[in-house]
């Protein structure tokens, strides 16, 4: 701003300008002017230069901030790259402990494939060991097993051709059968028909009053003591007058009597007893032997000898004559062919090659 002279300061206010003041003032207002216009120029770059300086303090003051913000922010990716190293160590040394311990579970792996596969091997030398025991001990079991059952039907065979003993027969059958019946070869399955048809006509061939004949003939055996004997001196009937006569006519001449008086001597009587319990015995042996005609013949001289020696008017003498009839008269037992089942297990252990078809002497001459 330019100074204002003295004149103008000393001039009283609200005074009247001179025209010549006038003139002087018109000359000095357009410097004014022109010094207004240089002031607002002035003022406005003052106020560029203001908003320039602020415009740029406050971009400063922002970028202030945007660092501080962004060393907070890298600070914090700082504290998380090293909480994430010591994480990636943590699980590198864990990677580290997990990878060993997985080789010595590989190993251990290893070593348990190995008993395994050696574990393996000696179940499969085991399971073939005891298969091969397992058949010997079949084939040996079974090969017993019919060494018994040939055994047993030998000893029948032989008992009832030997002794006629049925009964024995029988039992040593069904033994046989079941002895068979535990062999586990299939192929002898058919064999226990046989054995079961031998044992069926043995049943049918014994006698059904056996027990009653033999205590029929114990019976007549214990009475032989009790029946009365025939009298030696009576007359046999149909005999002739004329002999009567005879020795009616001698007894006046010599006379013939038993020292002992009586009709028939003790040692007598006691010979015919003997005799005809000796025929009831050998009935009963021939019964139990099944002799049909020993047991036939003995019956008719038992008979026989009562009717010859015993009083046949007795009622005792009669009873026993009519049970020996009855004797006679029951059923004969048939015989029966025996071997049939035991050659056809000897064919078949042959076929089988169990063992050889060797006639065995004893019974007890079968190896197993």
């Amino acid at each position: 701003m330019m100074p204002m002279s003295q004149e103008d300061s000393t001039a009283p206010v609200g005074a009247t300008a001179s025209p010549r003041a006038e003139s002087s003032s018109s000359r000095t207002a357009a410097p004014a002017r022109r010094g207004s216009g240089t002031l607002a120029v002035a003022l406005l770059l003052s106020l560029v230069a203001v908003g320039g300086a602020g415009y740029v303090g406050w971009r400063q003051w922002q970028q202030q901030q945007g660092d501080v913000a962004s060393d907070a922010v890298l600070n914090g990716l700082k504290q998380r790259v090293d909480t994430l190293e010591s994480a990636l160590s943590t699980n590198a040394s864990d990677r580290n402990l997990l990878r060993q311990r997985l080789a010595d579970a590989d190993q251990v792996n290893r070593s348990l494939r190995e008993e395994l596969l050696g574990q393996s091997e000696r179940t499969r030398n085991l399971e073939d060991a005891v298969a091969k025991l397992s058949e010997k001990t079949l084939s040996a079991h079974d090969a017993m097993l019919l060494d018994e059952t040939e055994s047993l039907l030998r000893m029948a065979k032989e008992r009832y051709e030997l002794f006629h003993d049925a009964q024995g027969a029988v039992t040593a059958y069904t033994l046989a059968d079941q002895s068979l019946a535990a062999v586990d070869d299939g192929a002898f399955s058919g064999l226990r028909q046989s054995i079961g048809a031998e044992r069926d006509a043995l049943a049918k061939s014994q006698p059904a009053g056996l027990p009653a004949a033999l205590g029929v003939l114990s019976n007549l055996r214990a009475a032989m003591a009790q029946l009365p004997l025939k009298a030696l001196d009576a007359p046999a009937a149909g005999t002739a007058s004329g002999w009567s006569r005879i020795t009616s006519a001698l007894d006046s001449v010599v006379k013939v009597q038993r020292t002992n008086g009586a009709p028939l001597s003790v040692a007598d009587a006691r010979f015919a007893r003997e005799l005809t319990a000796i025929d009831l015995a050998q009935a009963q042996a021939a019964l139990l032997a099944a002799d049909h005609d020993g047991y036939v013949a003995a019956l008719k001289r038992a008979d026989d000898g009562i009717a010859a020696q015993f009083d046949a008017k007795a009622p005792a003498v009669q009873q026993a004559r009519t049970q020996l009839a009855a004797l006679l008269a029951q059923q004969a037992p048939g015989s029966v062919q025996l071997g049939a089942a035991l050659n056809e297990l000897r064919n078949l252990r042959a076929v089988h090659a169990l063992k050889p078809t060797a006639s065995v002497g004893t019974p007890g001459g079968a190896k197993s």
